[in-house]
């Protein structure tokens, strides 16, 4: 298996140009089949873990997202980026000190975004939230790894939907030393296109979690990078509540059909 470091370094490569797809899986299974397809990079999902362990998203704390963190990465040979959430603190210096040990799980990318945690008033205060990607910066330097600083802005998953503070906020963020800029939930192509001119060379992360784009559209507007959050956990949820309501409802089995072998899929060395 590739080291820590072949997989950072690996990570910034596919940064460097072109445009890649970095799915999402919630568990070693998903991360083994995902690393079958040939994708050259893989992301954790802070919402389909949390799903898997009985809890809506935001409602998992620090030591379980660590372990987590450590069985994705021990289940492939690739790149794993971390969904971090907010680094599981408000302050800099707190958040510096979560960051340090996120990225002794192997990871090779975290992600640290700006929502505060109260949906009235859920984006940090623009100082702050300069000084908290700051700080997580200055950690992962420290700590000789090299991993890749995603920087997130949450406003357009949090209603306030302001395409120019999210611009201010990602140049910022790009300037406080995030290597990678990602606003989620942005459907429009305009947007896109401001954000990647806005923060340029550095390279932008997008979001798929409705059909607005393709891979190819999103590749021609200058973006880098491509992850779709919990949208595959969310698909795989529908089948199964699909059929087990199918079971309650009406005592048929309608679904067990042309089912995959998943022993023979997990099954690969």
């Amino acid at each position: 298996m590739n080291s820590s470091a072949d997989r950072t370094a690996e990570f910034r490569r596919l940064h460097a140009s072109g445009c890649f797809v970095m799915p999402n899986p919630w568990d070693a299974g998903t991360a083994r089949a995902l690393a079958a397809m040939g994708f050259s990079a893989l992301a954790t999902t802070s919402a389909g873990f949390a799903w898997s362990v009985g809890r809506s998203d935001n409602r998992v704390g620090l030591e379980q997202t660590l372990a987590h963190l450590r069985v994705i990465v021990a289940a492939v040979d690739l790149p794993v980026n971390a969904d971090f959430q907010g680094g599981f603190a408000a302050q800099p210096g707190d958040l510096a000190v979560n960051v340090g040990l996120a990225v002794q799980t192997g990871v090779a990318g975290l992600s640290i975004e700006d929502f505060s945690g109260d949906p009235a008033a859920p984006l940090f205060d623009f100082g702050l939230a300069v000084e908290r990607i700051q700080a997580a910066r200055a950690a992962i330097d420290d700590s000789g790894t090299g991993v890749v600083l995603t920087a997130r802005s949450e406003g357009f998953v949090w209603d306030r939907p302001d395409i120019d503070e999210t611009i201010r906020r990602l140049s910022a963020y790009a300037e406080a030393g995030a290597d990678c800029l990602y606003a989620p939930w942005i459907t429009s192509l305009g947007h896109v296109s401001a954000i990647v001119a806005a923060v340029s060379p550095k390279p932008v992360n997008l979001l798929i979690h409705t059909p607005f784009t393709t891979v190819a559209e999103a590749a021609g507007l200058g973006v880098r990078r491509i992850s779709v959050g919990g949208m595959l956990a969310k698909t795989a949820w529908r089948g199964f509540l699909a059929a087990a309501q199918e079971i309650a409802d009406t005592g048929t089995f309608s679904q067990f059909v042309d089912l995959p072998n998943l022993n023979a899929l997990l099954d690969r060395p």
